[in-house]
């Protein structure tokens, strides 16, 4: 199995690291939420993800999706094709999961950049993993926002943009945790810079309007973070946004490795 660890960050909130990128798992009984779903070779690590916490496809009750980049959602079609679960997002991320606008890094973009010796070994990692496939998933639905959904754990999707435009992050309250996607991260293969931060910035759609949405995370009163890249971060959500942004100050372009 790919993915390098299954972490409990929290009662009954799972952190699983993929290829590349990490997915959430929140369980309640026997009833799943599955909060992103890493690139599309990482389906088998999702399944067994599963199982490694006692469950099935068919215990998930509803997919969370975070935004539309390829990393986050890549292996949803292939568990759509064996087991159709209720997917929902932003209604603004809606037209990019049915294909209609494109906002992520293009082919272009990396290439660019592949100069870097961590950027060449991520993009030929990423590649593998399915990087390059496209994908949409046109049955998703708009998520509520601001109120409990009805799923293990419920969690309060709350809008982020920036990344993307319709970024949303997950609010677990019971349990204390955020799910941020990419609007704050921890680590990525990219970089060398470690610990609370913004991801790099030709990753981003909008990256005035990503620092500045930073805004709905520092009101939460969570204590543990759940980042789309890196390790989960434990303290206060505040502290965390406070990091990110003193390493990425306003008006100062971020530093690639």
């Amino acid at each position: 199995m790919a993915h390098r660890q299954i972490q409990e960050v929290a009662s009954e909130v799972f952190m699983v690291e993929g290829i590349a990128s990490n997915w959430t798992v929140v369980r309640e009984g026997r009833d799943l939420t599955l909060i992103d779903a890493g690139y599309p070779k990482d389906l088998e690590n999702v399944l067994s993800s599963l199982e490694h916490l006692g469950g099935r496809i068919e215990d998930v009750r509803g997919v969370l999706i975070t935004h539309a980049h390829v990393d986050h959602v890549g292996s949803l079609p292939g568990i759509q094709a064996m087991h159709p679960i209720p997917m929902h997002a932003h209604d603004r991320e809606l037209p990019m999961l049915r294909g209609e606008v494109h906002e992520q890094a293009s082919a272009r973009d990396v290439v660019r950049r592949c100069w870097r010796p961590r950027t060449a070994r991520w993009a030929f990692t990423v590649a593998r993993a399915g990087g390059l496939s496209t994908i949409h998933l046109p049955q998703a639905r708009a998520v509520s926002t601001g109120t409990p959904l009805d799923l293990p754990g419920g969690p309060i999707a709350l809008a982020c943009s920036g990344h993307t435009s319709g970024h949303t992050v997950y609010h677990l309250p019971q349990a204390g945790v955020v799910v941020t996607g990419d609007a704050l991260v921890t680590g990525h293969q990219t970089s060398a810079r470690l610990g609370p931060q913004l991801i790099p910035e030709f990753f981003t759609h909008d990256p005035a309007t990503a620092r500045s949405t930073l805004d709905v995370l520092a009101e939460l009163g969570a204590d543990a973070v759940v980042p789309g890249h890196g390790p989960s971060w434990r303290g206060p959500v505040r502290e965390a946004v406070d990091r990110a942004r003193a390493a990425h100050p306003a008006g100062s372009p971020q530093r690639r490795h």
